[in-house]
């Protein structure tokens, strides 16, 4: 009887150990997960920011190209409030 019973209890702790097991498995399978897709909206958020770097530039060198062309008495006789109105964006 004693034999029986101490078999059992092997079992038991076997079993035991592999249930942990597998449910450690599944805890790392999803933190991994997350883990990716996190590293993945990071890149996604960088190569955002490099493309609004870029354009920010060419509107500086843009604007600045224009505000070259434009003689300086054009400027103060346009300054009757029409350019606010072109300024707003359309949507």
């Amino acid at each position: 009887m004693n034999e029986i019973v101490n078999n059992m209890q092997g079992i038991t702790s076997t079993a035991l150990i592999l249930v942990l097991v597998i449910i450690g498995l599944v805890v790392w399978f999803f933190v991994n997960r997350a883990s990716v897709r996190a590293n993945q909206q990071i890149q996604l958020l960088e190569a955002l920011l490099e493309e609004q770097k870029r354009q920010n530039a060419l509107l500086r060198k843009l604007s600045d190209n224009a505000s070259d062309r434009t003689p300086p008495g054009k400027v103060a006789a346009d300054d009757d409030g029409q350019d606010f109105i072109r300024m707003i964006p359309e949507r």
